[in-house]
């Protein structure tokens, strides 16, 4: 039987992180844009108030604006923590800035009745494209390195004669330290004769 394998948390996170941020924006706009005023009036005149009544746009305004400092701090959170639980930071970024750039043009169209012309679907389209090449990439880089030496290495070393990856770093500081440890045994063979020497004299 075959199981669906379940999605990683992080990728929920980056995904719902980008909504998040595309609902700040979206909140921001409402706080300054005209079409609020027309539901303010739309909302005065079914309560029986005037239409013009500035009060209730003020609120509504309001009431946007908490919404987007909510949100904003919503995403902000969830993108934190997929990026301390995602292996590849650039995977998070890219997610959730397609994430974002898809749910604001959805949300554009719907709410401000924007246009998407196909210049829009195509640039979408790469983005999409992007990611998943920049995911998929990164995957086999990962699955190669953890065949070949049963761990995931931090930085990329020289593998000699089937040893352990080294780093050229690594070899350098080793010869340096092997030279002050002889410079001081030599230093210290050469005060004891001395010392011997003055002694015997």
């Amino acid at each position: 039987m075959s199981s669906t394998r379940p999605k990683p948390t992080w990728l929920v996170l980056a995904i719902t992180s980008g909504a998040c941020a595309a609902f700040n924006g979206v909140f921001a706009k409402l706080t300054t844009t005209e079409l609020t005023a027309s539901w303010a009036s739309s909302i005065a005149s079914a309560f029986g108030l005037s239409p013009s009544n500035k009060i209730v746009e003020f609120l509504i305004r309001g009431l946007f604006f908490g919404l987007n400092l909510l949100f904003n701090a919503i995403m902000w959170g969830l993108f934190t923590r997929a990026l301390t639980l995602a292996s590849s930071t650039v995977r998070v970024s890219v997610i959730n800035t397609s994430a974002n750039f898809m749910i604001t043009a959805l949300l554009g169209a719907m709410i401000f009745s924007e246009a998407l012309p196909g210049l829009w679907w195509l640039g979408a389209a790469l983005l999409v494209a992007g990611s998943v090449i920049i995911g998929r990439r990164e995957e086999v880089n990962k699955a190669g390195v953890e065949a070949t030496t049963g761990i995931e290495p931090l930085l990329e070393g020289d593998s000699r004669d089937g040893e352990p990856e080294r780093f050229q770093d690594e070899d350098e500081d080793e010869r340096r330290e092997e030279g002050l440890e002889l410079d001081s045994v030599q230093k210290s063979d050469s005060e004891n004769s001395s010392d011997v020497d003055g002694i015997l004299k």
